[in-house]
């Protein structure tokens, strides 16, 4: 049977890595939306898109109807962590971050689609991870307060669902705009520029284009319930830094450990998070490559 997908914040690093591994699949239908143009237009021209904002449920209603996705992949949040923190922006983001799911959800239960959606570690307090799945969430700020709404949001559906939790996901989007982890430390050691790197919080890196094969797995599987998708590793953002730095041969002493107290920001970070994913393994074949083997893909798709 012909899977119909209907893929959220198909402009963000996530979305387009899905549109990337899913498009050129037989027996598979997409369709790419999101809140303003379509930034894949020029790649794909065969793309089918619709603009659509997930917080309006006319605009979800109108192209879950014209569509009819037997899934949806909700890749679309406002992930900016101190922007969440904002007391002027806390509607804006909850009505993102949680309402929106309740949306798509709802839309979903009435459509007859699974829907598979993004979650984070920031739903977790960080003084204890590694996580697995059935570990218990307290998050130490809005962002995580309005990602664990929309989980909520998400298992109380009707529809058969998945979450899919991940962590600090990285790679190239495809007009090369956004910056991440890998870009910042390869480009500020270019330009021979001290960097402070935070040596006490602990993360496991994920490339966006495993986290995209997660998210295909649980679809093609149907799968249910909640599936850790992150790297293997087990890293500091310092220890991160040191890696790209090596792999691109760059002076690493223009990198300078740093505790998280040093720096200022109005979201406070949970410390040590991380997954166990043995449960995405078991059941998806989930199988992400190490951050060292992140790097070189993402280093093979940087302009020449």
């Amino acid at each position: 049977m012909e899977k119909r997908i209907l893929i959220t914040g198909s402009n963000g690093l996530l979305g387009q890595k899905l549109v990337d591994l899913l498009l050129p699949k037989i027996d598979v239908e997409i369709l790419a939306t999101s809140k303003g143009a379509n930034k894949l237009a020029e790649v794909y021209p065969e793309l089918q898109f619709r603009n659509m904002d997930i917080t309006n449920q006319e605009d979800i209603e109108r192209v879950f109807a014209d569509f009819k996705p037997t899934h949806v992949i909700n890749t679309a949040a406002q992930t900016n962590v101190d922007i969440c923190e904002d007391e002027a922006k806390r509607e804006e983001c909850y009505t993102q971050n949680a309402l929106a799911v309740k949306y798509l959800a709802e839309a979903c239960d009435k459509h007859d689609a699974h829907l598979t959606h993004v979650s984070t570690d920031f739903i977790f307090d960080g003084e204890n991870g590694p996580y697995d799945e059935e570990a218990e969430a307290k998050p130490v700020n809005y962002y995580g307060v309005t990602k664990l709404a929309g989980e909520e949001f998400v298992k109380q559906a009707d529809c058969p669902w998945a979450i899919a939790r991940t962590i600090v996901v990285y790679g190239i989007v495809h007009d090369y705009g956004r910056s991440n982890l890998v870009l910042w430390v390869k480009e500020s050691l270019e330009n021979q520029k001290t960097i402070q790197v935070v040596n006490d919080q602990f993360r496991s890196p994920t490339l966006a284009e495993d986290l995209a094969m997660g998210c295909w797995q649980i679809v093609e599987k149907d799968a249910t319930g909640v599936f850790n998708l992150s790297g293997p590793d087990f890293l500091t953002p310092y220890e991160m830094a040191l890696m790209v730095a090596d792999y691109f041969k760059l002076d690493k002493s223009f990198i300078k450990e740093a505790s998280a107290a040093n720096f200022v920001q109005p979201a406070k970070r949970p410390p040590r998070t991380g997954f166990n994913i043995e449960k995405a393994r078991k059941i998806l074949g989930y199988d992400p490559r190490s951050f060292s083997e992140g790097i070189k893909v993402v280093a093979e798709q940087l302009p020449a």
